[in-house]
């Protein structure tokens, strides 16, 4: 399933990416450090969403509070979240 997240307190604006059974696939920034999200999108690929939740959340920006990575790790919570109710309701 496709799934698509504004983000919030980062230079990147949105992330793209895809879940099949709880796995990371096709993951896109749009906005922020180019080199460091290409990064983050390489390294995630096939990755399990809930180790990359517990990889990436939390993790801060200089001062702000969230980084890309944490916000990442906010979408994917949120994907999964979606999953199992939309599976629950089937």
């Amino acid at each position: 399933m496709d799934f698509g997240y504004k983000t919030e307190g980062t230079c990147s604006q949105y992330i793209y990416f895809s879940l099949e059974n709880g796995i990371i696939h096709n993951v896109r920034f749009i906005g922020g450090c180019n080199g460091n999200l290409k990064a983050v999108s390489i390294l995630t690929e096939g990755m399990p969403a809930e180790e990359a939740i517990s990889k990436l959340g939390g993790i801060r920006c200089g001062i702000k509070n969230t980084s890309c990575g944490d916000q990442f790790a906010r979408a994917l919570r949120e994907a999964l979240d979606q999953e199992s109710n939309e599976s629950k309701a089937a």
